[in-house]
Formats: C-alpha cells, sequence, structure tokens
C-alpha cells in the first residue's frame, strides 16, 4: 500500500497600484491580457505559490516563505513555474512526488476559462504531477470582491516514491 500525505496551500497578492509600473499578471504559469498585474517578490503567481505550499507542507518541509524569502535576490521577479518546480525537486528528494493538486482562483477578474486547460499543462508539467485548476467569483464580498488582488487555495496529495 502506498504511502500519501496531504498538504494546503494559500496565497493572495493586491494588484499593483494604478500609480506603480505596469507588470503584467501570470497565473497558473499563463500571462493574462490584463491591465495590473500582482504585487510580489518574484512574478507573484498566486496559483503556482498556492501549489508549491500545499506540496511543500505535504512533505513536512515548512513553506514558501521559508523557502523563498522576500529577502533573497535569486528569486526577485522569478517564474514561478521554476519555483513550483524546484519545490517538486525538494519533494523528490525527501521521497515524494505529487499524486495530484487540485486549486480554486479566487477572484473577479481575469476570467480564466479560457486559458484553464493551458494552466493545467504547465503547472502539471513544472511539479511533476496532475494539476486541476477551478476558479470561483468573490461575487463582490470583501477586497478580492472589490477587485484588489486575486487569491489561490489548493490541496496536494504527494505519494510516496518507490
Amino acid at each position: 500500500m502506498a504511502t500519501l500525505r496531504v498538504g494546503t496551500g494559500f496565497d493572495q497578492h493586491p494588484f499593483v497600484s494604478e500609480s506603480e509600473p505596469h507588470r503584467a499578471l501570470m497565473l497558473g504559469g499563463v500571462l493574462f491580457d490584463a491591465d495590473r498585474g500582482l504585487k510580489g517578490h518574484s512574478d507573484a503567481d498566486v496559483v503556482a505559490h498556492a501549489i508549491a505550499d500545499a506540496m511543500l507542507g505535504a512533505a513536512g518541509l515548512g513553506d514558501l516563505g521559508g523557502h523563498f524569502p522576500e529577502t533573497d535576490e535569486t528569486w526577485a521577479g522569478a517564474d514561478s513555474l521554476e519555483i513550483l518546480a524546484h519545490v517538486a525537486v525538494l519533494v523528490a528528494k525527501e521521497g515524494w512526488r505529487l499524486s495530484n493538486a487540485d486549486c480554486t482562483v479566487i477572484c473577479e477578474t481575469p476570467h480564466i476559462g479560457g486559458a484553464r486547460e493551458t494552466m493545467m499543462e504547465r503547472l502539471s508539467a513544472a511539479a511533476g504531477g496532475i494539476v486541476h485548476v477551478k476558479a470561483t467569483r468573490p461575487e463582490g464580498l470583501g477586497d478580492l470582491g472589490r477587485g484588489e488582488g486575486i487569491a489561490c487555495l489548493a490541496t496536494a496529495l504527494l505519494e510516496e516514491i518507490g
């Protein structure tokens, strides 16, 4: 019988203000056509970050901030798919691999429907296992409902290698 572990991850970033320089909006490794991107140390891809955090938690390896602190310039502006791939390597070194991950993107905009398949392909390739992406709108409630940012909640199931 395979040994399994489950982890959860959450990430949320605000949009850059209109007075800040333009920043691209990356979600799940896909560039979205948007007026503003998310504020963050890397490319601020909340989807990749939530999945990476879930994988780290399932493997008992702490959290994303512990491995990729904002004080480490190595990861400044980094492609979050590279961060996710690095997490997959860390998890493998501990004897685990991603069986599957499921995540929910929470935002008023953009609508991710047309990019969902591409997001899942890119995230799955980086994470080394099946990744499923869903989305929901906060229906105008709270900061996300006012369109101030984007959040993502993820669950990862790891299986023991070997």
